[in-house]
């Protein structure tokens, strides 16, 4: 067997100053001694130890969830030896993950021992997408079990069956993968149709193609603020077999797969959401010239999904989806940068980037064709 590599010796010469300092075991004797070097080293020392510790904070968070408890305090306070019995877990472990659950700020216990559901634990079952995020996380949480293996590409990752819609069209008989593929779709759209419509004015645009956009959840939020707007929805047969009858006879269904099926025309207005970073550099291409072929002249496309920092790595979009695509194996999480580079590229004129308040939501970009 190969012995692992020994890591090259520090060379100072080639560090910067501060992080000099941080190599040295003098200086973090010293920083402890110093009033305002203490309050550093304390902020440092407490990231770091929220780095070690946020695979632990997520399982105990799945553990809240599978378990139904933050279910169970919406309905209003309940003691440790209550919440035993609905979640069928032992009162000694379950106070362990109630405390957990406290320090998160998810809940609280006041003095009689009840435990009171806290407004952050209330905003997580309030905001869409979130508790379906947490319920799939077992498959991401099981490709990054031996983490190293993961990144040298030795593991077969199992998050890349669990949404098999990115190798190809879905068969008839997929019916049931569909399903579950455009029900975690819905379930997060509403926030990004949300975030997405303050950044983007649609105004005076006619005609709205969503492409690969699910069950319509992004193209029925459009129209709630734009009541004028023609809708078409464009995305694979079996996924459009579950579109809601309630947005049946506002939608126009088209159905098709992007990589072989011509889109319908009409629209001056093509939007992307959450789909380029599911799928290659060659792909997104391909998909990026054939809207532009696509679209009018004076037509729009618009990109709304997380993007990568780029240059200044967002802690959200650089570790959560960077990693996450990465284990989908087919696409990547892109900088507003990289997908300006492309559009550019396709012939498109007025980018513009539209940085997203929450950009673990979603950001924006635009463009037209001249």
């Amino acid at each position: 067997m190969n012995a692992e590599p020994r890591p090259p010796s520090p060379r100072p010469e080639a560090l910067g100053l501060l992080t000099r300092l941080a190599l040295s075991p003098r200086f973090h004797k010293l920083a402890a001694k110093v009033p305002g070097l203490r309050w550093k080293a304390r902020r440092e020392g407490e990231a770091l130890f929220g780095i070690l510790s946020g695979f632990v904070q997520s399982q105990a968070l799945v553990a809240l969830v599978e378990g139904r408890v933050l279910h169970f305090l919406a309905a209003g306070p309940m003691t440790t030896e209550d919440l035993s019995r609905r979640c069928a877990m032992p009162p000694a472990p379950l106070a362990v993950l109630l405390k957990a659950g406290a320090a998160l700020k998810l809940m609280s216990q006041d003095r009689q021992g009840r435990w009171h559901l806290a407004p952050r634990g209330a905003a997580f079952l309030a905001v869409p997408g979130l508790e379906p995020m947490v319920r799939h996380h077992h498959v991401l949480y099981g490709d990054l079990a031996d983490p190293l293996a993961f990144f040298r590409g030795q593991t077969e990752t199992q998050l890349a069956g669990f949404w098999p819609y990115v190798f190809g069209p879905l068969a008839q008989e997929d019916a049931g993968l569909a399903a579950r593929y455009s029900r975690l779709m819905a379930e997060s759209q509403v926030l990004v149709a949300e975030d997405t419509m303050r950044l983007v004015n649609l105004t005076h645009r006619q005609h709205l193609l969503d492409v690969g956009g699910g069950t319509g959840t992004f193209l029925a939020e459009v129209g709630k603020v734009h009541p004028g707007l023609t809708l078409s929805l464009f995305d694979m047969p079996a996924v459009l077999a579950a579109v809601p009858p309630s947005l049946r006879d506002r939608l126009r269904l088209c159905p098709g797969d992007f990589r072989a099926d011509p889109f319908p025309v009409g629209a001056d207005t093509i939007s992307l959401i959450r789909v380029l970073y599911d799928h290659s550099d060659a792909s997104v291409v391909a998909l990026i010239a054939k809207v532009f072929n696509a679209l009018p002249a004076g037509g729009m496309i618009l990109i709304s999904e997380p993007m990568s920092g780029g240059d200044q790595p967002d802690p959200a979009t650089d570790v959560y989806f960077a990693i996450y695509t990465l284990a989908m194996r087919t696409g990547r999480t892109r900088s507003a940068a990289e997908i300006a580079a492309v559009l550019a590229a396709a012939g498109f004129q007025t980018i513009r980037v539209r940085p997203g308040d929450r950009p673990f939501v979603t950001s924006a970009v635009t463009a037209l064709k001249a």
